[in-house]
């Protein structure tokens, strides 16, 4: 229990031994209560309700913004990328995302990746909408068309990363493309089919602890890519971990 006041700057024993009679007390719990009772709890304003420190400031340089401007997404989501990002830094192997759309992500990618001769990220993305679509999805054949790869290029190239670009539907793109391994993946696809081939694609070249987060996994208009990952995953030891943003990952066992 003295762990958890702690974390919260309590350190007075005689505070410590009454808010401890409480009734499981709880992280957020215990914040809330002990802010009523007008007891100093340190970055109070950053338990929304739980600790989301991205709130408190950008993510890196300043792309969590331009990220949610882009991905016209909460910046929860940026900080969970740049945070597995920056753990797959550690590990052998280059960074690839599948489905780039304004490259909100690409951008987080490259800014990890910033001045890393080391290591390299792949960009794919038809840059023409989606392709056809199957029963269950509420899409249609060239959605999500309103952007271009020159845009995504002066939005990522700027950065100095290792960057790479490659135009073309999914899994017909990946002829030719030259990933030998991946330390991290973001795939970001929407659609059945294309779920599953970047899956088959990813995780023979994710290497053991590489990263592969599934930005649309919760999502209600996305069903069927949760379905795919699921689907892809049931006969493998790895099983999707699912994010309170709607994301999901999966971490490649050795």
């Amino acid at each position: 229990m003295r762990p958890i006041f702690a974390a919260l700057g309590i350190e007075d024993s005689a505070e410590i031994r009454r808010l401890a009679s409480w009734r499981r007390p709880g992280i957020f719990a215990c914040a809330t209560r002990l802010a009523n009772k007008g007891v100093a709890v340190r970055d109070l304003d950053l338990y929304r309700p739980l600790f989301s420190p991205w709130e408190a400031r950008p993510i890196s340089s300043g792309s969590t913004i331009q990220f949610a401007r882009i991905r016209w997404s909460v910046p929860s989501v940026a900080g969970y990328c740049s945070i597995l990002m920056r753990h797959a830094l550690s590990l052998p192997g280059d960074f690839a995302e599948f489905g780039v759309f304004r490259g909100g992500t690409a951008l987080l990618a490259a800014e990890v990746l910033r001045k890393r001769t080391m290591q390299g990220a792949a960009f794919v993305r038809q840059f023409r909408g989606m392709p056809a679509t199957s029963a269950g999805e509420p899409f249609a054949k060239g959605d999500f068309a309103q952007t271009s790869e020159a845009a995504v290029r002066a939005l990522v190239l700027p950065t100095g990363a290792n960057a790479n670009f490659h135009a073309g539907f999914i899994p017909d793109t990946f002829q030719g493309l030259d990933i030998l391994r991946l330390a991290f993946a973001h795939i970001d696809v929407d659609l059945y089919q294309s779920v599953l081939d970047s899956i088959e694609f990813v995780y023979p070249r994710l290497v053991p602890g590489g990263i592969l987060v599934f930005d649309d996994y919760g999502f209600p208009s996305c069903t069927r890519a949760r379905e795919a990952t699921d689907k892809a995953f049931t006969g493998r030891r790895e099983k999707p971990i699912y994010l309170p943003t709607g994301q999901a990952m999966v971490i490649k066992l050795p």
